[in-house]
């Protein structure tokens, strides 16, 4: 008998070591997945760690693969992630058919964990506006971890020292976002008092700057993530440099009158060929421009669907990354920028989701870095009663394809190398 167990014994401390054992574990992306979202906070985690993650392009939604770590399997229980424990002969056979130049699949390795910062006004003031910012809310349900930047990180200087920018509801145009729901008058009054700080007479003058810091963060290397109006309105600011696009009910004086035709399109990332629209007062309602394919209508409520496009994972690898999913076909989700519309979106943007009218998610490079702007508020928000100051519950949809593709862009940084150490 005490032979049998210290056969057993050895049997089982040799495992680790013998090919063909299990030494590697999968996590499932397809319908197997238990919840889609939170394994991407144990890709996170395992790159935290120091560990690869092989990402598994177009392989069963876009599984996650690596060397069997007990400390990964133990967060996966606690966190609810499905896992599957497979043998190295196993995960070199996955990548042998992921490598077969006749299939759509491909293996990316990434290396490292992005330092990661989302730019929102609950930095400094109540903002509670902001409580329902999507990816604030997927990157807590995730336990990826985050700093929070605003207006004066930016103009420090700061922002070179993250990897991976997010806005969201901000309105760089200086106009409070336009709508009573957006900002209390304590919002308002924190800008003022940083534009004074900095020494801008005017908040519109300070959110220009700011729009200028992002889009160098972004020409130097950095990841830029937007959504919502930020995605629209940081354009606008950019087009309108030198030109005053502001009503006197925001900053005391008149729009030039030739501020349309003054726009230079040229200095923005994505859209262009667009008009801006007139000025309703901050207590009244008004979308910024036609970039919005919601019109004048603001909040529109969506009601259809928008697809993503099957991009080549050998050679469109980019955009592979940022669409994998296990569904190809997502509910339309409204915001203040529900989505964008087709003629004012340059050619040089990647468009990798549409609906039937409009663009839903763009992609495309500045300088050395690149960005991302995704339409829409909340990829899982209600509409009525109120119901768009309330944040979504994820533990409802853990497997929200819309907020899958916002993780797949969390992800995305890691895929450029370490650095050596010397």
């Amino acid at each position: 008998m005490k032979q049998r167990l210290c056969f057993l014994l050895l049997l089982a401390i040799s495992s680790w070591a013998v090919p063909g054992l299990a030494n590697s574990i999968l996590i499932p992306m397809d319908n197997q997945q238990a919840n889609h979202l939170k394994a991407y906070g144990i890709a996170y985690k395992a790159l935290k760690d120091d560990l690869d993650v092989d990402w598994l392009l177009n392989y069963r939604g876009g599984s996650f693969m690596l060397k069997q770590v007990p400390a990964i399997e133990a967060e996966c229980r606690i966190r609810g992630v499905s896992v599957e424990v497979i043998s190295d002969a196993r995960a070199a056979s996955i990548k042998q058919q992921l490598s077969d130049p006749d299939v759509n699949m491909n293996v990316v390795t990434l290396q490292k964990a992005a330092k990661i910062i989302v730019y929102s006004p609950i930095k400094v003031s109540p903002a509670e506006f902001e409580n329902t910012d999507a990816v604030l809310l997927v990157l807590t349900y995730a336990e990826i971890p985050y700093e929070v930047v605003y207006d004066e990180e930016v103009l420090k200087g700061d922002l070179p020292k993250y990897d991976w920018l997010h806005l969201h509801h901000e309105d760089f145009t200086g106009q409070y976002g336009r709508n009573m729901h957006r900002q209390s008058m304590t919002d308002i009054k924190v800008q003022e008092d940083i534009a004074r700080k900095y020494g801008f007479s005017k908040v519109s003058q300070m959110k220009l700057a700011v729009a200028k810091g992002i889009k160098a963060f972004c020409a130097g290397g950095g990841y830029l993530f937007a959504m919502c109006s930020a995605a629209e309105t940081l354009d606008i600011a950019l087009a309108a440099d030198g030109v005053d696009i502001v009503g006197s009910s925001y900053d005391g004086d008149d729009v030039d009158p030739d501020a349309q035709s003054k726009l230079d399109f040229s200095k923005t990332f994505a859209f262009g060929n667009f008009t801006l629209e007139g000025d309703n007062g901050y207590r009244g309602f008004s979308t910024f421009s036609d970039i919005n394919s919601a019109g004048g209508r603001g909040f529109d409520q969506a009601s259809g669907f928008f697809e993503l496009f099957n991009f080549s994972a050998k050679w469109d690898v980019i955009p592979a990354m940022l669409t994998q999913n296990h569904e190809s076909i997502i509910k339309e989700f409204f915001g203040q920028t529900t989505a964008f519309r087709k003629g004012a979106v340059k050619p040089s943007s990647l468009v990798m989701g549409e609906g039937k009218t409009s663009d839903r998610y763009i992609y495309g490079e500045s300088g050395k870095g690149q960005w991302t702007f995704y339409g829409g508020h909340d990829p899982e928000g209600l509409r009525g009663g109120g119901g768009f100051r309330n944040p979504t519950d994820l533990n409802l949809h853990p497997h929200s394809p819309g907020y899958r593709l916002i993780l797949n862009n969390v992800l995305f940084p890691s895929a450029r190398k370490k650095k050596r150490k010397t």
